[in-house]
């Protein structure tokens, strides 16, 4: 009789989306790794604006560094003006990077340098995320996994400003991967959402299509928690054409 595997973790709805972002580093780059990582999720807002990172050893710990080169890591996003640290008691590490509102002029720029790369991104995204829906919709999610989602829908629903809306919609996607039981699902959705991220920024916001925006996530949501897979896969499939449509177009 072949055994039955192992049910995914529960997950906790006060643990940090940085619990399941943050991973193992792997290979002889564990510098420019636990930068890429980190900032990938301060850019998501997964750690926003003002908030406190975890402390060095666990963040150490979570991403099976030394804590000399977490620290290393900590000091080039200091030097990036991504975070801010202070010493003794009561001292920690403290994001001060604030994003700017999607389409105001930055000096990052780079798209059209990473043109291909971003549109294939797009092509990967079509894969991974409406397949991270059909499987969130098959499990029989805890009731702190459903919380993990209704709570990430009712912070991009009540966003109040372009910036804060759009690291909200990035949570939401990081989330609909957590529950997934996956991690190299949700490496594959961070991954993706963080060039999804760059490209956002560069276009002007829509409010018609924040407006549909908003009504295909609830679609997506209620179709996971109502444990209908093919219909959650169908959703995020459109969710999906229509924002490449509109960066498409907008991008060139």
């Amino acid at each position: 009789m072949t055994p039955s595997p192992d049910p995914a973790p529960e997950l906790d709805p006060a643990r940090p989306l940085g619990d399941l972002v943050l991973r193992p580093v792997r290979g002889h780059h564990a510098f420019e790794s636990c930068v890429e990582q980190l900032a990938t999720a301060i850019r998501l807002g997964v750690f926003a604006y003002g908030a406190a990172l975890p402390p060095e050893r666990e963040l150490a710990d979570r991403m099976g560094v030394a804590r000399a080169t977490l620290r290393e890591a900590i000091a080039g996003l200091r030097a990036a003006g991504m975070v801010r640290t202070t010493r003794g008691r009561g001292g920690g590490t403290v994001v001060s990077y604030q994003p700017l509102a999607p389409g105001e002029p930055r000096a990052d720029g780079g798209i059209a340098e990473r043109r291909e790369e971003l549109l294939d991104s797009l092509v990967f995204r079509r894969v991974v995320e409406p397949g991270a829906c059909h499987l969130a919709a098959s499990r029989e999610l805890s009731a702190s996994e459903r919380m993990l989602l209704t709570t990430a829908l009712a912070e991009v629903d009540g966003a109040s400003d372009p910036a804060e809306h759009r690291q909200a919609d990035s949570r939401l996607h990081l989330a609909i991967a957590g529950v997934t039981g996956s991690p190299r699902t949700v490496a594959a959705v961070t991954d993706v959402q963080a060039c999804l991220h760059d490209m956002l920024q560069a276009i002007p916001v829509l409010d018609v299509n924040i407006e549909h925006s908003s009504t295909q996530h609830r679609a997506i949501v209620t179709a996971i928690l109502g444990g209908d897979p093919v219909r959650a896969r169908r959703a995020m499939e459109q969710h999906c054409d229509d924002t490449a449509a509109l960066l498409r177009g907008l991008l060139g």
